[in-house]
C-alpha cells in the first residue's frame, strides 16, 4: 500500500510549477470524488456528519457547549459512555472544512462506536475564518487539550483524531512547545486523517481568502516545518496518516511528505491509504465499528 502511496506522490509536478487554476483543483477535494458530483458530496458530507452527531446523542451521555476559554466559539462537546470503566481513554475530535466551515455541532459522529467501548469523545469549537485566523484558531485548539487534561485528569489515554483543516490543527497540536503552558499532555496517539501539512501551496488559492495568511503566517503554522518541535513534545506518541484512494494528488503528496519527514526523525508513524475512500468518507465511516479506521484505533487503544 504504501509503495503505491509512494508512486503515486512520485508522479506529482511541483506545486510551484503549477498554474493557478491546476493548484486550484488540487487542492478541491470535492472534485476528486468518484462517488458523485463536486457540490452533492460537500451535501451528503455535512448530511451524513449531522445523521452521525445525531445518532451519538441518542446513544451516549453528552454534555454540550463546555468551556474552554473566554472566547465564545471556545466550546467542547462531550459524549460519554453510559456505562462506568476504570480504563477510559479519550479521543479528542478535531473538525475539517478548510478552517471556514463546519463546526463541533456536526463533530460527534465517531462516538457512535467509541462510547459503546467505554471510550469519551471530545469535539472541538473553534473560531473558523473569516471570524478567526490561523494563529488563533492554533492556540484554541492548543488550550482545548489543557482543558480537557485538567477537567479529566482521570482518564487512562488521550488519543487526537482530526480531518483535513482538523489533521492540520492536530498536528500542531502534537507540535506544541507545552513548557509555555501549566501541563504537559501524555497524548499516545493521533489520527491525522487526509490532512494538510505544508500551508504554503495554498496561499495562492481559494482557500486563503478567508484565512488571509502571509507566508509568515503559513510558515509558521505548518507541521512539516516543526517536526523537530514534534519530536520533542510528542515522541511517544503513535501517529498514524490516512488519506484517501481517491484524495487529490496534492493531498497524498501532503500526506507522504509528512509521513517521511517523521518517520525519518525517528518518530513512531504509519501510513495508510484507505482504499474506495474519498477525501470525505475517509472519516465519515468512522461512524461504523467494522471499518478500517475505527479499527484500528479500537486497537491503539486495546479496546477492539
Amino acid at each position: 500500500m504504501q509503495s503505491l502511496l509512494e508512486h503515486r506522490a512520485a508522479t506529482m509536478s511541483d506545486w510551484r510549477n503549477m498554474k493557478r487554476d491546476e493548484l486550484e483543483k488540487q487542492y478541491s477535494p470535492s472534485q476528486w470524488s468518484h462517488r458523485m458530483a463536486a457540490d452533492d458530496v460537500i451535501k451528503a458530507h455535512v448530511a451524513a456528519l449531522k445523521s452521525g452527531t445525531e445518532k451519538a446523542r441518542s446513544v451516549a451521555q453528552v454534555l454540550l457547549d463546555v468551556p474552554y476559554g473566554d472566547g465564545e466559539g471556545e466550546k467542547l462537546d462531550v459524549y460519554v459512555p453510559n456505562s462506568c470503566s476504570p480504563d477510559v481513554p479519550l479521543v479528542i475530535y478535531i473538525h475539517g472544512g478548510y478552517w471556514q466551515f463546519l463546526s463541533k455541532e456536526e463533530s460527534g459522529f465517531m462516538a457512535v462506536p467509541l462510547v459503546q467501548k467505554g471510550v469519551v469523545v471530545v469535539a472541538v469549537g473553534y473560531s473558523i475564518a473569516p471570524k478567526g485566523n490561523m494563529d488563533l484558531m492554533v492556540a484554541q485548539v492548543r488550550r482545548s487539550v489543557v482543558s480537557v487534561i485538567q477537567q479529566y485528569s482521570h482518564i487512562s489515554g488521550l488519543y487526537l483524531c482530526g480531518h483535513s483543516a482538523g489533521a492540520h490543527l492536530a498536528a500542531m497540536v502534537l507540535s506544541t512547545d507545552w513548557s509555555e503552558y501549566s501541563v504537559m499532555p501524555q497524548i499516545k496517539g493521533a489520527f491525522l486523517v487526509s490532512g494538510i501539512y505544508d500551508l504554503l501551496p495554498i496561499l495562492s488559492t481559494y482557500v486563503n481568502e478567508p484565512l488571509k495568511m502571509t507566508e509568515e503566517v503559513a510558515l509558521r503554522n505548518s507541521p512539516s516545518r516543526l517536526v523537530p518541535q514534534l519530536k520533542a513534545s510528542s515522541s511517544a506518541c503513535e501517529i498514524v496518516i490516512a488519506v484517501g484512494q481517491n484524495d487529490s494528488p496534492e493531498f497524498w503528496k501532503q500526506s507522504d511528505d509528512y509521513f517521511k519527514s517523521l518517520e525519518t526523525a525517528g518518530l513512531k508513524v504509519t501510513l495508510e491509504d484507505i482504499p474506495n475512500t474519498d477525501h470525505f468518507n475517509i472519516i465519515e465511516q468512522l461512524v461504523d465499528e467494522n471499518y478500517h479506521l475505527t479499527q484500528l484505533l479500537l486497537k491503539m487503544m486495546g479496546k477492539n
